[in-house]
């Protein structure tokens, strides 16, 4: 069995003990409030968020037990780090902040492949023995001129760099000892993403929504070349 979460490695927008206390506490609602449960048995401190340490009111007895059974590998859905500063006297004791200077994707999300590694070694040090095998379950890019050229090519670079960079991230993980069984980009096809409808593009083919005619990209070509030389 695989279970799957969307993690990102949070960072504090400064120094300060405000910063640094909110970043704690959105990493428990990003990264810890579903995993702490099935890895370790229980639920993280939720005292930040005014629900206090120990089980939620609607953990019933028992739960934990079935929460817990063991899993054969956890899938890391990674596409960016989230940086926070805190928000006082607010339901939520932070707010999302910009991460400037690195390049940003068609969605506006930042590209920071280290992030990836950084992410991996984090669930590493977090869980120890507990943690199973790793499976990167989602990981890509959309780009806003992935349109067929006149030739009909579609030469989308920036989605090859992504891809380069953020699997060469996983291999600095695996480097460093952390288990990582497969990568798995997203997504084959461009589909419809959830509130974003049609006009993000994340796949390696492109789809034509009135004809449906489907055309591999520039990316679909090297992703596939780099399999093949890997396995060769």
């Amino acid at each position: 069995m695989l279970i799957t979460n969307n993690y990102s490695p949070v960072w504090a927008a400064s120094a300060s003990a405000a910063d640094t206390a909110a970043a704690a506490a959105f990493n428990t609602l990003q990264n810890r409030l579903f995993t702490d449960p099935v890895l370790l048995g229980r639920y993280p401190d939720l005292s930040a968020f005014g629900l206090g340490a120990g089980s939620p009111e609607f953990v019933r007895d028992g739960d934990l037990a079935a929460i817990a059974a063991p899993i054969d590998g956890l899938g890391v859905n990674y596409y960016n780090p989230t940086r926070i500063s805190a928000l006082p006297a607010s339901p939520l004791p932070f707010q999302l902040e910009p991460i400037e200077d690195y390049p940003l994707t068609g969605f506006g999300w930042p590209v920071v492949p280290a992030g990836l590694t950084e992410l991996l070694v984090y669930l590493r040090d977090t869980y120890g023995d507990r943690l199973p095998p790793l499976y990167i379950t989602e990981n890509g890019c959309s780009v806003t001129d992935d349109e067929p050229r006149a030739d009909g090519a579609i030469d989308d670079q920036f989605r090859i760099s992504y891809l380069d960079g953020h699997i060469r991230a996983v291999a600095d993980a695996m480097a460093a000892g952390v288990d990582v069984r497969g990568y798995l980009t997203w997504t084959m096809m461009d589909n419809f993403e959830w509130s974003e409808g049609y006009h993000q593009r994340f796949g390696l083919v492109h789809v034509d929504y009135q004809t449906q005619r489907r055309t591999p990209k520039a990316s679909y070509a090297w992703y596939r070349d780099m399999i093949a030389a890997q396995s060769g």
